[in-house]
């Protein structure tokens, strides 16, 4: 096990370059399954999500390759398997059963149940595939998917899910006749994935919006494409210039994605002004405090709640989150109140006073984006911050530490013998 070692108050500058996006490699990779041949993505981020999705995807048959870019061979699908051991570390591969389903007939997926920041049930997928005239069987912690052929269907979400959107989404590409889902996410992710079905073929019409149709084709062909910008770690870096008092140049950040967070970023009193190949972001000395409430896209993402929580622990005032997307996704704050921030809960808000500064200490990792709090939090803190369980942010975040060093900032990867 490794942590990082980061020595605070630098003002980190420079220019930094954003990687592919973790949550659009992620379905788009589970999206080969549907047509035989060889897929080719660029801008695929090195993570460990991306790489145990490539585990599950041999695991059912497939042949990935990683190199400058991805390539994926889908002749043989064998399995129709997704095992516990690998939902259970990425909760992302339940995305093969609407494939698996719309290429064998067939999918048995262990259920995810709950993780960190709370439960994520499938209900929704699952449902969403019965009423397409798929036969679903729940049993010693599977749910097991069978269909001859699915049929259209008109599906209205009961909330709005990204997976179950995509799944279901990647399911009706093959389905006969017309599928219209109602109630669906609009991120950007999305988006990417209803643009690579239709380069393979798919008739998708919709993505974006919060109704999709997609009428069902016979069969689809391998593409090559281009992997969506990762507009979480572009928000990131952005909150590092800011919690820093810095001045970063962003190279290839989704700034049509980021609208939202970018209005409360500058609320703050931190300048964000377009550049020749990116846009700068200037910390204040002053920063104002702002008050969240997280939403689907386009409004503030749930991705950024933590990092931006780390932001207003130094600003001037008050500043109220609350968190509408999962039940337990405060786990952050202790952490944080260990480096000297003033922060309460209150159910699903969390209460920000300003302090002054924030003093290093050790601090443990709990979930992907609440690494990423810690580590900004760190980067601001007077003296030495120890971020420990950092296999957390290697899911999501491509060589972190290794750009942040870039920047200018002290940051150590060391071993750890914490359990």
């Amino acid at each position: 096990m490794e942590a990082f070692l980061i020595e605070g108050g630098i003002k980190l500058k420079g220019s930094i370059n954003i990687s592919g996006a973790k949550n659009a490699a992620l379905p788009l990779m589970a999206s080969s399954i549907l047509a035989p041949g060889v897929h080719t993505f660029k801008n695929i981020p090195n993570l460990r999500d991306v790489k145990t999705m490539a585990i599950l995807l041999s695991h059912l048959g497939a042949k990935s390759d990683f190199g400058e870019t991805l390539t994926i061979s889908t002749d043989e699908i064998r399995a129709d398997d997704a095992p516990y051991e690998v939902v259970k570390t990425m909760r992302a591969s339940v995305l093969v059963m609407g494939p698996l389903v719309a290429r064998l007939g067939h999918a048995r997926i262990s259920l995810p149940g709950g993780c960190a920041i709370g439960a994520r049930p499938i209900d929704l997928h699952l449902k969403a595939l019965s009423s397409m005239g798929a036969e679903v069987n729940l049993h010693n912690g599977l749910a097991e998917v069978k269909a001859k052929k699915l049929r259209a269907s008109h599906i209205i979400f009961e909330k709005v899910t990204v997976t179950g959107t995509e799944n279901i989404m990647m399911a009706a590409v093959l389905a006969d006749g017309k599928t219209i889902l109602e109630n669906v996410a609009r991120e950007p992710e999305v988006v990417d994935l209803a643009n690579y079905l239709n380069e393979m073929g798919a008739r998708i019409e919709g993505a974006g919006t919060n109704r999709i149709e997609i009428e069902g084709v016979k069969s689809l062909k391998p593409s090559v494409h281009t992997v969506i910008p990762d507009r979480i770690e572009a928000a990131t870096f952005m909150i590092a210039a800011a919690i820093t008092g810095g001045e970063i140049i962003i190279n290839n950040a989704p700034i049509k994605y980021l609208k939202t967070f970018l209005s409360h970023l500058k609320e703050s009193g931190v300048s964000v002004r377009m550049e020749d190949k990116g846009f700068k972001v200037k910390g204040t000395e002053k920063l104002s405090s702002v008050d969240v409430i997280t939403a689907p896209y386009p409004g503030f993402a749930t991705d950024i709640q933590a990092q931006f929580m780390a932001l207003m622990t130094i600003a001037d005032g008050i500043s109220i989150i609350k968190e509408t997307i999962f039940e337990n996704r405060f786990m952050h704050v202790p952490e944080l109140n260990r480096l000297g921030a003033n922060i309460k809960i209150d159910g699903s808000m969390a209460i920000v006073k300003g302090c002054k500064k924030l003093r290093g200490a050790p601090v443990q990792a709990t979930d992907l984006r609440a690494s990423a709090s810690l580590v900004l939090a760190g980067l601001a803190a007077e003296g030495i911050t120890k971020v420990s369980r950092i296999y957390h942010l290697e899911r999501g975040y491509e060589k972190l530490d290794e750009k942040l060093s870039t920047l200018g900032a002290k940051i150590l990867r060391i071993p750890d013998k914490l359990p």
